[in-house]
């Protein structure tokens, strides 16, 4: 199980994550005005103890509505080799590890492995914050070998629970900055 560090990160996610997101394809909001919140995710094993993997949702508190955003990400002690030049979020100095290469999940190979694992049942999600605790919040609707499927993620989030019946779809909750409390599809498996 992957340990939590209670220590500081410069810069910290959310900065890094104000200067990477307004610059992706799915950003809906205004990129001049953002005010980027921590709202909720949770955290994957990697099986090898070498990446950090956080699923990470932030709210956009300046856009109507406002916006959650769904980033998966990988901390890594060196850089992804062959990852695209928009996979990197940034880097960090972590207070205990050192300098962190942050990645977008969706191009690190052990995220999206680990991802596909829990759409598959046989990965448990942590607690985002809390070291060795499951996160009984995080649900997996219908899972199943996964042979000839591909994971889906949802970067915008829409506040609706999953459909009854549907299968192979990851939910779990967010917090709105106005304290209200969402749930919705984060991710879903599809076929190749």
């Amino acid at each position: 199980m992957a340990f939590v560090h209670r220590t500081t990160m410069t810069p910290t996610k959310l900065k890094l994550l104000s200067d990477w997101l307004p610059k992706q394809s799915w950003f809906v909001g205004d990129p001049k005005a953002t005010e980027l919140v921590k709202a909720g995710g949770f955290r994957l094993d990697d099986p090898e103890g070498a990446v950090g993997i956080e699923i990470m949702v932030v709210a956009d508190a300046a856009a109507q509505g406002p916006v959650a955003y769904l980033v998966p990400m990988g901390y890594r002690g060196a850089p992804l080799h062959g990852a695209p030049g928009e996979a990197l979020i940034g880097t960090s100095e972590h207070g205990v590890l050192g300098t962190r290469w942050i990645y977008d999940g969706v191009h690190d190979p052990v995220v999206t492995a680990q991802l596909s694992a829990l759409l598959r049942g046989v990965a448990v999600p942590q607690h985002q914050s809390e070291s060795d605790t499951p996160d009984p919040t995080v649900t997996v609707q219908g899972t199943g070998p996964g042979d000839g499927l591909d994971v889906q993620v949802n970067r915008v989030l829409q506040s609706v629970e999953a459909a009854q019946g549907a299968s192979g779809r990851l939910v779990a909750g967010w917090t709105w900055p106005d304290g209200t409390a969402a749930r919705g599809v984060f991710a879903a498996v599809v076929p190749r």
